[in-house]
């Protein structure tokens, strides 16, 4: 557990944005962006990670966000 008492899983992967296309094909590093800059509207912050100035993507809270898509109509 982290301070704020959520689970942390360890076995998750934080990749830096200007890297997520090393590892991913989609969405492109622009799309990426756009959601972290609109994270308070989309949910987008529950994927994100900051440390320091870095921005990290939770890569298995990346997909959870992507599978929970249009089930809130």
């Amino acid at each position: 557990m982290n301070s704020n008492n959520q689970l942390v899983n360890p076995n998750t992967r934080y990749i830096p944005v200007p890297n997520w296309e090393k590892h991913h094909e989609w969405p492109r590093i622009g799309g990426l962006r756009n959601l972290i800059f609109n994270k308070d509207k989309n949910g987008f912050d529950k994927v994100i990670k900051k440390v320091g100035k870095r921005v990290l993507i939770d890569e298995a809270a990346f997909f959870q966000w992507v599978a929970n898509q249009g089930r809130e109509a």
